[in-house]
């Protein structure tokens, strides 16, 4: 089984960009699924005498999972959200907190198929939505009018953490109690893991980027509920920790396209903003 990356394509992208022009303007304004789903059941139970790391691989999300929470932690990035493999959707929401001035924002990204929307919060400063020229509602966006990015924003697949396509390449896998492993991770591997990784360059990481250590978690459901890793410094890049988390089962909110009063086509602002 081939995995591919999820969170990490045109959602994640656009969302870090346009959340970093934010912060910019309202400073200055002073006021990584696998590539075919498998069948059978959603949450399969581990055998105690099967590999450890295929049992970790079954436990991977995919598109037969019922619908989910998530959330990760990638260096100073922290992000969460909803995935809901049969209706091909995808929720994921950055925060942020700026100090000068003093306000904090969230940036919501919502995929159902092939349609997309954002929505903005800005709360500390009075007056930062209309100074920006953007609503609090959510904002139908235009695929047509995003530019930089070859890809179309759609659903991304059930594994928004990309945990398949890191434990696809790892090594020493071993169990350790009930529901934790721990192994060894290979993140020179290929395209996939840099992808995974947004590209980063660990060049300088040597051999400490072939065998990372990792920490691995399978609920009592059968599914992942978490992997994390120390991505190793490289150069003048600092060590960084990830930290992906599964959880909710069949209990997250189901993900509707915002209808009525609660969505506004997207303004020229929010192009502006997105295309910076």
């Amino acid at each position: 089984m081939t995995y591919r990356t999820g969170a990490t394509g045109p959602i994640r992208r656009i969302a870090i960009t346009a959340l970093t022009a934010t912060a910019l303007l309202a400073g200055c304004g002073g006021a990584g699924d696998r590539s075919s789903d498998a069948t059978g059941s959603s949450a399969p139970t581990p055998s105690p005498s099967a590999d450890p790391k295929a049992e970790l691989l079954t436990a991977v999300p995919d598109g037969q999972d019922p619908r989910f929470r998530y959330t990760e932690q990638n260096g100073p990035d922290k992000l969460s959200g909803v995935v809901d493999p049969a209706a091909k959707a995808q929720e994921l929401t950055f925060s942020q907190t700026s100090t000068d001035p003093d306000f904090t924002m969230a940036l919501s990204m919502r995929v159902i198929a092939d349609r997309s929307w954002m929505r903005v919060k800005l709360t500390g400063v009075d007056g930062l939505h209309e100074m920006m020229k953007l609503p609090k509602r959510w904002m139908t966006l235009d695929p047509a009018k995003l530019e930089g990015d070859s890809d179309p924003l759609s659903y991304e697949g059930s594994d928004p953490g990309n945990t398949g396509v890191f434990l696809e390449h790892a090594s020493a896998v071993r169990k350790k109690g009930t529901g934790t492993y721990t192994g060894f991770l290979d993140l020179t591997a290929g395209a996939e893991v840099a992808e995974a990784l947004d590209n980063l360059d660990l060049t300088a990481s040597g051999a400490a980027a072939k065998k990372v250590p990792f920490t691995a978690v399978v609920g009592p459901d059968g599914n992942l509920a978490s992997l994390s890793m120390t991505v190793p410094a490289a150069g003048k890049q600092k060590a960084r920790k990830v930290v992906v988390r599964y959880f909710d089962f069949g209990k997250a909110p189901k993900l509707a396209a915002p209808a009525g009063d609660q969505v506004q086509a997207a303004p020229a602002s929010a192009y502006e903003m997105l295309n910076s």
